[in-house]
C-alpha cells in the first residue's frame, strides 16, 4: 500500500494553507506531510500570529492546534468564523484532547473538521485535499 492519495481533476494549486501550532516540531511534521499537495503553506506559532496573517492574506484552509498560549485554537476558530470576510475559511482543528466536550466546543466555534494527535499523514492529506477540492468546486459554481 502506498502512502500517497489518488490525484483528482480539481486544481487546488492556487489554494493557501495556514498551519498554526505553538510546537515547532508539530509544524515541521505537518508541513512535511502537506508538501505532497500543490498548495502554498504558511505557518504561525500561535493564535495571535495566525489572526495577524489572516488579516494580511486570507488562507483557504486553516489547520489549528487547540492548546496554544495567548489565544487557543477554539478562540481563533470562533473569531474567524464570526467575521463575514473570513467565515468561509475551512478550519481543521488538531488536538491531543479526545474528550467529547472538546469536540462539542470545536463544533460550537465552527470547525469544519477535527483530527487527533498523533497526526496520521494519510488522514491529514486526504481531509485537506477533499476540503480544498470541495471549496474550489463551490467557488466554480458561484462564478458561473
Amino acid at each position: 500500500m502506498t502512502d500517497s492519495i489518488p490525484q483528482s481533476d480539481v486544481d487546488i494549486s492556487a489554494s493557501t494553507i495556514l498551519l498554526v501550532d505553538d510546537n515547532a516540531q508539530n509544524i515541521e511534521l505537518m508541513q512535511a506531510f502537506l508538501e505532497e499537495l500543490p498548495c502554498s503553506i504558511q505557518t504561525a506559532s500561535d493564535g495571535i500570529e495566525a489572526i495577524e496573517k489572516i488579516e494580511r492574506k486570507i488562507p483557504d484552509l486553516l489547520i489549528l492546534d487547540v492548546m496554544m498560549p495567548r489565544m487557543s485554537g477554539f478562540e481563533v476558530c470562533q473569531k474567524v468564523k464570526s467575521q463575514p470576510s473570513t467565515r468561509d475559511i475551512i478550519v481543521i482543528m488538531v488536538t491531543a484532547l479526545n474528550e467529547v466536550s472538546d469536540y462539542e466546543r470545536a463544533v460550537d466555534c465552527g470547525t469544519d473538521e477535527f483530527i487527533t494527535k498523533p497526526v496520521n499523514k494519510l488522514e491529514l492529506l486526504t481531509r485537506v485535499r477533499t476540503l480544498l477540492e470541495l471549496a474550489v468546486v463551490k467557488q466554480g459554481f458561484k462564478g458561473e
